[in-house]
C-alpha cells in the first residue's frame, strides 16, 4: 500500500481542530469604463466561520453560487482570500507566499468538480500521478512507478491503465484517477469539490462508498462541497448550510435533518425526496423570489427577502451565527 494504515480513532470536538477558517471573505471586483475603475465588489465569501477536525467530514451545503466552491478554493490558497485566516494545524495560510505554499501542499489537497477539466489531457495517467510525487520528491525515481501502481489499486482502478490518457476513460473512473492523485501525497485534509454532481447516481454510490472507506483506512479529514443532499447526509459529520457568501445553520448531520433551525435549512430540507411513501405527502416550502445578487446583497439578514418568518428586526439587524454543538444565524429560529 502507498499510505501507512493508521488506527481509526473516534471523531471528537475536545480535540484541536485541524482547520479553523475565521471571518473568511472573497470579495471580486467589479470595474467599469476604459480606466477600470472599481465601482463595486461581488461577495462570493462574506465574513465564514468554521472548525474541522482530525478524521471528520464537514458538509458544506446550499444553492449554487452561494460561495461553497469559493471558500474550497480559497482553503487550498488556489484564491488569495480578500480578508480572514485560514488557520490549518496552527499555520495561517492567509499570509503564506506561493513558495512557502509548497511545502504544505503534501498535507493540503483538492478533488475538483469536474474529473475530466482537472485532467492534462495530453498526458498518460502514470505520467499525472507521478509528477506530483517528483515535484515534491517525495520518493526516489525507481519507486515512482510501484507508487503509482499502488495508489491504482487502492481507488480500484488496474495498474494497467498507466499507460492510458483521461478520454479513454468514463466519467467515474476519470474521478477515482483525481482522487487517486489527491491521495498520493498522502494528505491529512482534502477539500472534495463536489466531487460526485457530475456523475450518474449509481456511480455517485461508488464514489462515496471509496471516500468512505480511504478515510476509514488512512485517518483522512474531507470538507464535503456539494448541494446534493443525500450524497451530503451519507458522508458528512457535520453539516455547514451556506446561503449568499454566509453560513447560516451548523450542526451534526443528523440534527440538522431532524430539527433544521434556520427557515433557509427547513426548505431545503423539505425538497429533499424521502424514501418513506408514507410522507411523500408532506408539505413542501417554496420559497418566494429569487436569491439577490451578491454584489448587492440586502441589508440586515441576507435571506429576509426570501423568508416566510421575516420580521422588521430581520430586515435591519444582521444576525450572528449562536449555539456550541446546534449553531444557527438566526433572530427567531425554528422550535
Amino acid at each position: 500500500m502507498i499510505l501507512e494504515s493508521l488506527k481509526e480513532t473516534t471523531i471528537s470536538t475536545e480535540s484541536s481542530p485541524i482547520l479553523q477558517v475565521r471571518n473568511l471573505k472573497q470579495h471580486y471586483p467589479i470595474t467599469k469604463g476604459i480606466l477600470s475603475r472599481t465601482v463595486g465588489h461581488v461577495k462570493a465569501v462574506d465574513g465564514i466561520s468554521f472548525d474541522i477536525f482530525p478524521g471528520e467530514t464537514l458538509g458544506l451545503v446550499g444553492e449554487s453560487g452561494c460561495g461553497k466552491s469559493t471558500t474550497g478554493r480559497a482553503i487550498v490558497q488556489l484564491e488569495k482570500p480578500t480578508e480572514g485566516e485560514i488557520i490549518f494545524e496552527g499555520k495561517n495560510l492567509a499570509d503564506f507566499s506561493s513558495r512557502e505554499m509548497r511545502k504544505i501542499r503534501t498535507d493540503l489537497q483538492i478533488i475538483f468538480q469536474d474529473p475530466y477539466s482537472s485532467l492534462n489531457p495530453r498526458k498518460r495517467i502514470g505520467d499525472l500521478l507521478s509528477e506530483p510525487l517528483l515535484f515534491h520528491k517525495l520518493v526516489e525515481p525507481f519507486e515512482v512507478k510501484k507508487k503509482v501502481d499502488d495508489i491504482l489499486e487502492v481507488v480500484g482502478l488496474p495498474r494497467a491503465y498507466v499507460g492510458r490518457y483521461p478520454h479513454e476513460f468514463s466519467g467515474g473512473q476519470r474521478q477515482r484517477i483525481g482522487i487517486a492523485r489527491a491521495l498520493i501525497l498522502n494528505p491529512k485534509l482534502i477539500v472534495c469539490d463536489e466531487p460526485v454532481s457530475a456523475l450518474d447516481v449509481s456511480i455517485q454510490a461508488q464514489v462515496l462508498n471509496l471516500l468512505k472507506d480511504l478515510q476509514k483506512e488512512f485517518q483522512l479529514t474531507f470538507l464535503f462541497i456539494g448541494h446534493g443532499l443525500g450524497a451530503v447526509k451519507y458522508i458528512s459529520d457535520r453539516i455547514a448550510v451556506m446561503y449568499l457568501g454566509n453560513i447560516v445553520e451548523i450542526a451534526k448531520t443528523e440534527d440538522i435533518f431532524k430539527n433544521p433551525k434556520h427557515p433557509y435549512s427547513s426548505a431545503l430540507l423539505s425538497a429533499y425526496p424521502v424514501p418513506n411513501p408514507h410522507l411523500r405527502n408532506k408539505e413542501k416550502i417554496v420559497l418566494q423570489g429569487d436569491v439577490p445578487s451578491p454584489a448587492n446583497p440586502p441589508s440586515g439578514c441576507k435571506f429576509h427577502t426570501r423568508c416566510p418568518f421575516v420580521q422588521s428586526k430581520c430586515r435591519e439587524e444582521v444576525p450572528v451565527l449562536k449555539g456550541i454543538d446546534h449553531s444557527v444565524a438566526c433572530h427567531f429560529p425554528l422550535s
